[in-house]
């Protein structure tokens, strides 16, 4: 069978990688969480003082090394031959993440990870940039969108399931910073691909959601 790759992007809170896990699942395919990446090097830096300053940032990339592996069908990200899936969703973690991502250095070094990953199997990657700049010629490209009332809510309550507090609109105001930075960094900003199809996720549940992505890849596709 070929192989077949499909790019989903979105700002925050567009519900690109509950939608991808779920794609993954049903296609029997891999899930690349490119954001877990980031977030595994924004970890290093919250752990070792270096702040998102391109001076530090740029002095540390040979200092660090970032890999994927499945197991049992669960990705697990390993940070300098340790496994930090469970310290790398922390919201500080993300925010850092985010800073990080505009060094164009931190980029390259994990997109050329990114890219031998998918010459191997056919796999679903979501990120900010993934149509339009680390998999520039996938098969399938989605641009995941929904307003900012609607992201800062689902935000809301996965903090809240976390036993972490904090108010609606900052939240929202979080949101709408990392939207900013994400659209308007120099290198690979966070834009809809050409070719992609965009869906508003605002109204839709997570099923309707995939339901319409796996008709659209099912269409052009022989997956």
């Amino acid at each position: 069978m070929e192989i077949i790759n499909i790019a989903i992007d979105g700002p925050a809170g567009a519900g690109k990688s509950t939608i991808a896990k779920t794609i993954a699942k049903k296609l029997n395919i891999i899930y690349i969480d490119t954001g877990a990446m980031y977030r595994a090097f924004g970890l290093y830096c919250i752990r070792n003082n270096i702040s998102s300053d391109s001076n530090e940032i740029n002095n540390i990339l040979d200092d660090i090394d970032i890999s994927i592996y499945h197991v049992n069908g669960e990705q697990q990200v390993i940070l300098n031959n340790e496994n930090v899936n469970e310290f790398i969703r922390d919201e500080e973690v993300g925010k850092m993440a985010s800073e990080i991502s505009v060094n164009k250095n931190v980029r390259l070094k994990l997109v050329e990870l990114q890219r031998k990953l998918a010459t191997k199997e056919s796999i679903v990657m979501d990120g900010r940039d993934i149509g339009t700049y680390v998999l520039p010629n996938a098969t399938i490209k989605i641009y995941l969108n929904a307003n900012v009332e609607t992201r800062a809510i689902r935000r809301h309550k996965e903090l809240q399931d976390k036993g972490i507090i904090k108010q609606l609109e900052l939240v929202k105001e979080e949101i709408k910073q990392r939207d900013y930075r994400d659209m308007n960094r120099d290198f690979a900003p966070l834009t809809k691909a050409e070719n992609a199809i965009e869906i508003d996720t605002s109204n839709l549940t997570i099923n309707q959601v995939v339901d319409k992505i796996i008709n659209y890849i099912q269409e052009f596709t022989e997956i």
